[in-house]
C-alpha cells in the first residue's frame, strides 16, 4: 500500500491537471505536427508561414469557438455552416448595394453580425423553446439558411470590394492586420471567459434537471448560448469573406464538421460540461496543420482527402484516449 501511494498522488495530480486544462492533448498533437511539418518543409515554421497558417484557418478556429459555446450546455449546431454562408452572401450582397467607403463596410459587417445572432436566436427557439432534439433541429434550420443564402446570392462569385479583403490581407506598422483581428477575439474571449453565460452552460451541460432546480433559467441560458454562436459564426464569415474576396452561398459547408472535430480535438466533451475555447482553436489549427502536413508530404490530389480524414481520426483518437487515461 505504502508503494502505491506515490503512484496514486502522481495519477490525482495528473488527473487534476487535465480537469483544469481539458485543452493538454490538442497542445501536445499542435506541436508533433507542427515539428513534423517543420521536418518536411522548413519553410513552414517561418514567421511568414505562420501568420499565413493563422489568417487561413482563422475562420475555422471562429466557428469552433462559436460551436463551444452550445456544447457547453450539451447542445449541437449543425447549422452553424449555412450560417457562415448566409452572413457571407449578405454581407457581400450589401456591400455592393451601398458601396465601398468605410462607412458602407462596417454597415454591412454590423447587418451581418446582426444576421448571425438573429440566425443564433431562431436555433435557440427552436432547440430550447419548442425542446426538439438539437441534432434534428439544427440539421433542418440549416437547410432554411442554405436556402435563403442561395435566394440571396444564387451564383458563387461576386466580389468583396477591394479595400475590404486589402485591409483584412493587409500589414499595418508591419504587422499583418489578421494578428490585430487575433488580439482583439483573445481578449473578447477572456471577458466571456469570465462571464456568468460560460459558468451557466457548464452548469446546464453539467446536468439540466438539477441546473433547473437549482433556479437556473435553463431554456433562456441556451438560447442564449446559440446567440452567442450565431454571432461567432457571423465574425467567421467576415473571415472568410476577406480571405476569399468574394460571397458563395455553399462556402460554410465543410466547415461544420471541421468545427465539430475541432472541439472534440480541443478536449471538450459533447455530452456537455467540460471543456475550453483555448482547446477549440487548438483543435482547429490541428485540423490546418493535417491538411498542410498532407500537402507536404506530396500525398496525390487523388488521395488527399482520404488521407485527411484518416489523419483526423487519429489526432481525434489519440486526444480523446490520452484524455479518458489521465481523467480516469
Amino acid at each position: 500500500m505504502d508503494r502505491a501511494t506515490p503512484a496514486n498522488a502522481d495519477n490525482k495530480s495528473l488527473k487534476r491537471i487535465f480537469e483544469r486544462f481539458p485543452f493538454l492533448p490538442a497542445l501536445i498533437i499542435l506541436v508533433v505536427l507542427l515539428a513534423l511539418n517543420g521536418i518536411f518543409e522548413p519553410n513552414s515554421l517561418s514567421y511568414r508561414a505562420l501568420t499565413g497558417l493563422v489568417s487561413t484557418y482563422l475562420a475555422l478556429m471562429l466557428l469552433s469557438v462559436a460551436q463551444t459555446y452550445v456544447v457547453y450546455a450539451a447542445d449541437i449546431d449543425l447549422s452553424i455552416g449555412a450560417i457562415l454562408s448566409l452572413v457571407n452572401v449578405s454581407v457581400i450582397v450589401l456591400m455592393q448595394y451601398l458601396g465601398s467607403s468605410p462607412l458602407a463596410i462596417v454597415a454591412a459587417c454590423a447587418a451581418g453580425i446582426l444576421v448571425g445572432l438573429t440566425c443564433g436566436i431562431v436555433n435557440g427557439i427552436v432547440v430550447a423553446g419548442l425542446r426538439l432534439q438539437p441534432i434534428v433541429a439544427t440539421f433542418a434550420t440549416s437547410i432554411l439558411f442554405t436556402g435563403m443564402a442561395l435566394y440571396v446570392l444564387p451564383v458563387a462569385g461576386m466580389p468583396a470590394p477591394t479595400v475590404y479583403w486589402r485591409t483584412y490581407g493587409g500589414r499595418f506598422f508591419d504587422i499583418p492586420f489578421v494578428l490585430y483581428v487575433v488580439v482583439a477575439v483573445g481578449i473578447i474571449l477572456s471577458l466571456i471567459a469570465y462571464s456568468r453565460l460560460v459558468t451557466q452552460l457548464l452548469s446546464v451541460g453539467d446536468g439540466q434537471q438539477a441546473a433547473f432546480q437549482t433556479g437556473l433559467p435553463v431554456t433562456m441560458i441556451r438560447i442564449r448560448g446559440y446567440a452567442l454562436c450565431g454571432v461567432f459564426a457571423a465574425l467567421a464569415a467576415l473571415c472568410v469573406t476577406g480571405d476569399t474576396a468574394s460571397g458563395d452561398p455553399l462556402v460554410g459547408g465543410k466547415m461544420t464538421l471541421y468545427s465539430v472535430a475541432a472541439v472534440v480535438l480541443g478536449g471538450t466533451a459533447l455530452s456537455g460540461g467540460v471543456g475550453s475555447v483555448i482547446g477549440s482553436v487548438l483543435g482547429a489549427l490541428t485540423i490546418g496543420l493535417i491538411n498542410s502536413l498532407v500537402f507536404f508530404v506530396g500525398t496525390p490530389s487523388e488521395w488527399q482527402n482520404l488521407v485527411q480524414g484518416l489523419a483526423i481520426l487519429l489526432a481525434l483518437m489519440v486526444g480523446v484516449f490520452v484524455s479518458r487515461r489521465a481523467r480516469g
